[in-house]
């Protein structure tokens, strides 16, 4: 069977938000500030670059929803041409560029912004991205591995997370340069990720993310849907208190 890329994936405003402010990117297919009340899994032949990411917009900020749907709206357009590590990052300095083009003259999206996190699969590798605290996981046998990094302050002692960020795109009244955190890791059949706003990692603790894949994710990208479904319900169930999206990656083939 041919490689191919399996992708579950859903977006929530959770128990507290009033409305939802993630975006997702899943290819050339968006879903901007709306509401999935089911994963739903997409599936793509590898090859061609295909882009997965999840853009959280900054709340306590006008316009959260608008940054992180200019951003999830600009990978889906540009992912054919994502072809490594350079593109990745000009393609991060351009969507920091275009998320300030679109508040200038709008008052009412002054310093708007939203966090970004992803990956871009390639035949033979993946190319790791975010800026500001979405993170990506690889699922590994023994657990979960972060390889994103969090663009967050250091942590005082006791505190598990924190909801202030240090670099997001957009997110203030003038053009600021950003240093995106972009690496290639090798892909190979059978490699799973993790992409997610931080509505699923601030309530939920690593270790219980990692039960849950190891419980669901035994049957293939048949069983990522219920994967999915499991994590946001831990989410929910530890009180849903931000917007929630996640979306679950598999190479298989």
């Amino acid at each position: 069977m041919a490689p191919y890329i399996a992708v579950s994936a859903l977006s929530h405003e959770g128990l507290v938000r009033e409305h939802n402010e993630d975006s997702l990117t899943v290819g050339p297919w968006t879903l901007c500030a709306t509401v999935t009340s089911n994963p739903q899994t997409l599936l793509f032949p590898l090859g061609p670059p295909c882009v997965v990411a999840v853009a959280d917009g900054l709340g306590g900020h006008p316009g959260g929803e608008v940054a992180s749907a200019v951003v999830a709206r600009r990978l889906a357009a540009d992912g054919d041409a994502l072809d490594g590590e350079e593109a990745v990052r000009e393609e991060l300095q351009e969507c920091n560029r275009a998320v300030y083009a679109a508040a200038a003259g709008e008052p009412e999206l002054a310093a708007m912004g939203t966090t970004v996190a992803g990956l871009v699969l390639l035949p033979e590798r993946a190319v790791v991205f975010n800026v500001g605290d979405s993170r990506v996981y690889r699922i590994a046998g023994d657990g979960l591995r972060r390889v994103s990094v969090d663009d967050s302050p250091p942590l005082p002692p006791g505190r598990r997370t924190t909801s202030m960020v240090t670099q997001t795109l957009g997110g203030s009244l003038g053009l600021t340069f950003v240093e995106p955190h972009v690496r290639v890791a090798p892909l190979a059949p059978g490699d799973r990720y993790l992409i997610c706003s931080d509505g699923l990692t601030d309530p939920v603790p690593e270790e219980e993310l990692a039960e849950v894949l190891a419980r669901s994710g035994e049957g293939g990208e048949r069983s990522d849907g219920k994967a999915a479904f499991e994590l946001w319900k831990a989410a929910i169930e530890a009180g849903g208190p931000d917007n929630i999206t996640l979306a679950l990656v598999r190479l298989g083939g």
